[in-house]
């Protein structure tokens, strides 16, 4: 469910991750939306599950790394993820087993992806709920 009339979030890479997992164990939380603050700063996950839903097991997973939100806003399910001007997926939800320090914002994908498979870089963006920049 994304939202129909909401501001794009903007956020860029703090720290990048290169591994993935088989076995994670997390766990889509009940809500389908969160607020995050600019300034904040979350993990990005990529998994192949796609029609999970709250309480499910998330266990496929790659990891991007960690972006700081550059303004607040509102991610939701359902929210085209844009990396390198290219829409990688969608979000599937959140897990919350690091919060309060930050949540799992979980994006699924066609494969687990890391950062090397994106080719990302420290700063590189990441944008929800947009489609591809058209500038």
């Amino acid at each position: 469910m994304s939202l129909p009339a909401k501001r794009v979030v903007q956020g860029a890479f703090a720290a990048l991750l290169f591994h993935k997992q088989e076995e994670r164990g997390m766990r889509l939380i009940e809500f389908e939306t969160r607020c995050v603050q600019q300034g904040e700063i979350h993990e990005i996950v990529t998994t192949t599950h796609s029609d999970s839903v709250a309480g499910d097991l998330i266990n496929r997973v790659g990891f991007l790394g960690f972006a700081e939100m550059k303004c607040g806003g509102v991610i939701g399910r359902g929210d085209p993820v844009v990396v390198h001007n290219q829409v990688i997926g969608h979000v599937l939800g959140f897990d919350d087993c690091h919060f309060p320090n930050h949540y799992n914002i979980l994006i699924s994908t066609k494969e687990t992806l890391t950062a090397e498979d994106l080719n990302l870089e420290v700063e590189s963006s990441i944008t929800f709920g947009s489609l591809i920049n058209k500038e």
